[in-house]
């Protein structure tokens, strides 16, 4: 993502693109400095298994937090469902 360290991801994320999801997630929190990125504005669909790896990532942050930008309804959803009080990631909404 020029400009800001990040992520910009399309399609759909499932048990189909687990792998490759969990990897770009741990190479984002690798490379984490104070906020990182992650653009879904281009993805239709994520399961409960790749909202999980989201909120495994940002809890995994030793610092900062995660943005996570225009995700598809159901990323808000599942987050306020199973980590209601997760701080260091934060969803701005399509």
């Amino acid at each position: 993502m020029p400009g800001r360290s990040g992520i910009c991801v399309s399609g759909e994320i499932s048990v189909a693109t687990r792998l490759s999801w969990e990897a770009a997630l741990t190479e984002l929190a690798r490379r984490h400095t104070d906020v990182s990125y992650v653009e879904l504005s281009r993805v239709g669909f994520v399961d409960v298994a790749g909202v999980s790896a989201l909120a495994v990532t940002a809890m995994s942050l030793s610092h900062g937090r995660m943005v996570v930008e225009h995700p598809p309804p159901q990323v808000p959803r599942v987050l306020a469902l199973f980590w209601p009080a997760l701080r260091g990631i934060e969803v701005a909404p399509r």
